[in-house]
């Protein structure tokens, strides 16, 4: 089931802020003494700058392979969501394992900050979160500053909203099942050290999920998946006749989709050998049995595009809904006077 955020009244109590650096370079970890408070003025300014980097992620959950209790950042954050006085004992614990996780050539220095979120409301109930950024860059911004009268101009370096690197929201939401977790990491630089080593994170595999997951393997199958010489109208009617499946059907069965969708016993073959590799990056099998969100297969058909790419400088682009045409709109042939292949498109009209 996906969730709806709003981050209309939630705002930051408080703040715990550390310097994590690279014990490979022999940087430091420095961590603050006291929690940052603000006013509620100063609260609705920076607000924003914690939560609107978290906008149209797909959820996630704390995990372990022994317990989830193991978790550090798991364990840390519900006992700041119980105790919220221990924001700055647990946000150092949170920094030090952070600095722990950071033993790579490519993690660079960088000011973490740990806010405590209230009134973040998930499908209109009201809970804490808390809000993980770490900011690894600095942007430049000017202030005119009053000095003895006189007006000067101050350059400084600063952390910018549109500019943070790396981020974890944490709700306090279904805790028993490792949290409602969104994050991000826009510099991994090659590494999984922000969501597999610090935080411990995956995928939830509800409904969404699965169904994001396989239409996505289809669409990447039908470009990917198939031997070089199968040309790009029939990769597209693959991919046209697999979305077909998640448009007609409420539930998706993998045994019955091999047969409606996919149907011939080589290109059946090839998907279960795409497949295979597909459940490895997932760490471990995916549903074979599932409800079929619409929306996010929808989504998935949208972003499928074939193009068939010609020696003479035309290239020919298939579009999601070129399999309902099919074969009543494209021909391929040989000219035997010429000795060169040629294609036939019939259409309606220019749109």
């Amino acid at each position: 089931m996906s969730h709806t955020l709003n981050f209309r009244r939630a705002g930051v109590s408080t703040l715990s802020l550390a310097r994590v650096g690279n014990p490979l370079r022999s940087e430091p970890l420095h961590t603050s003494k006291e929690l940052c408070r603000f006013s509620k003025e100063d609260a609705a300014v920076l607000t924003p700058s914690f939560l609107k980097p978290f906008k149209n992620l797909e959820a996630k959950q704390f995990v372990h392979h022994s317990s989830l209790d193991l978790n550090e950042v798991y364990r840390y954050t519900k006992t700041i969501f119980k105790e919220p006085d221990h924001l700055l004992d647990h946000g150092r614990k949170i920094a030090r394992h952070l600095y722990n996780k950071s033993k790579h050539p490519n993690i660079k220095l960088g000011d973490l900050c740990i806010a405590l979120v209230t009134d973040l409301l998930v499908d209109g109930e009201p809970r804490q979160a808390l809000s993980v950024i770490k900011s690894e860059s600095k942007v430049p911004f000017l202030e005119v500053a009053d000095t003895d009268g006189n007006l000067e101009l101050i350059a400084h370096q600063g952390i910018s909203p549109d500019k943070i690197d790396k981020g974890c929201l944490i709700i306090e939401q279904d805790a028993e099942n490792g949290f409602l977790v969104y994050t991000f990491d826009k510099s991994s630089s090659g590494t999984h050290f922000w969501m597999r080593d610090f935080l411990g994170v995956k995928f939830r595999r509800n409904n969404d999920y699965m169904t994001r997951r396989y239409a996505d393997m289809c669409v990447s199958f039908a470009k990917e998946g198939l031997p070089e010489e199968v040309g790009a109208e029939e990769r597209t009617r693959i991919a046209g006749q697999a979305m077909g499946y998640f448009e007609d059907r409420d539930e998706f069965d993998l045994k019955h989709f091999r047969q409606e969708a996919l149907k011939e016993p080589d290109v059946i073959e090839k998907f279960d050998q795409y497949r295979e590799k597909q459940d490895d990056e997932d760490g471990g099998a995916l549903e074979d049995n599932f409800v079929i969100a619409k929306k996010e297969a929808r989504k998935a058909a949208n972003r499928f595009r074939s193009t068939m790419k010609l020696d003479c400088g035309v290239n020919i682009s298939f579009g999601p809904s070129f399999s309902d045409e099919g074969e009543n709109a494209f021909e391929r042939g040989f000219d035997d006077e010429t000795g060169r292949k040629f294609v036939k498109i019939y259409y309606g009209e220019e749109l």
